[in-house]
């Protein structure tokens, strides 16, 4: 199957199945979504939203979090993986954005990265979440789904490569909600010790499947229809 009718049936499934994909982090606003993106590296974000509920009732502000230390902070996340570190970040975050952004959360990504703790791939989500830009974030699950599916080439092995491929094939005003298609995807059904192919919609467009059971031709027909 050729890419562009592979990201064509991919998308039109995803459409028609799940018309509805949002992140599974709770905020209620670009602040606290932006610490739960922090906290949720190499992290569940089940785990995350057991968390963030009393250190936002206690520090619902970039000020509040800004006047603390990570001592502090500490208390509140040490069940999150690496909270030494995350505790630091969101203290440094907090301070960057009260004495450099009048304490808004900016909307591009070279602000965005300056903030301690916020590399590309969380930048990326805080613009594609809050401010519905056509930014792909390109996480564990994201690097792994689009590579078996074979939305993306072998010879894309690092986030922004993928987030590249990807960018340039999906249409731009899908590429939102397109990134927690491919999220939830991975997370559920494309896991990555024993994804659930007996169950996966995506059987007859997936690369990874067609070249584990052999798809007849026939097969590839009926998808191509």
């Amino acid at each position: 199957m050729r890419k562009k009718e592979r990201y064509e049936k991919v998308i039109a499934w995803f459409k028609a199945n799940v018309p509805v994909a949002e992140t599974e982090l709770h905020y209620n606003n670009p602040y606290e979504l932006l610490i739960a993106v922090i906290l949720s590296a190499q992290c569940t974000d089940k785990r995350v939203n057991m968390v963030t509920p009393p250190l936002v009732r206690d520090f619902p502000t970039p000020e509040a979090l800004a006047a603390t230390t990570p001592e502090v902070i500490f208390e509140y996340i040490r069940s999150v993986s690496y909270p030494n570190n995350k505790a630091k970040h969101l203290v440094g975050m907090a301070r960057m954005l009260v004495e450099k952004f009048d304490s808004e959360v900016p909307d591009n990504l070279e602000d965005l990265t300056k903030l301690p703790g916020v590399g590309r791939k969380t930048a990326n989500v805080i613009r594609s979440v809050v401010f519905k830009k056509a930014a792909m974030a390109v996480d564990t699950h994201v690097f792994r789904v689009s590579h078996r599916i074979g939305l993306v080439p072998k010879r894309c092995t690092t986030p922004l490569s993928v987030e590249k491929e990807l960018t340039q094939n999906i249409p731009e005003e899908l590429i939102p909600i397109a990134h927690h298609w491919l999220i939830l995807h991975g997370r559920y059904i494309c896991q990555a010790r024993a994804p659930k192919c007996d169950i996966c919609g995506l059987q007859l467009m997936c690369k990874h499947f067609s070249d584990t059971y052999k798809v007849t031709k026939e097969d590839s027909k009926a998808a191509n229809k």
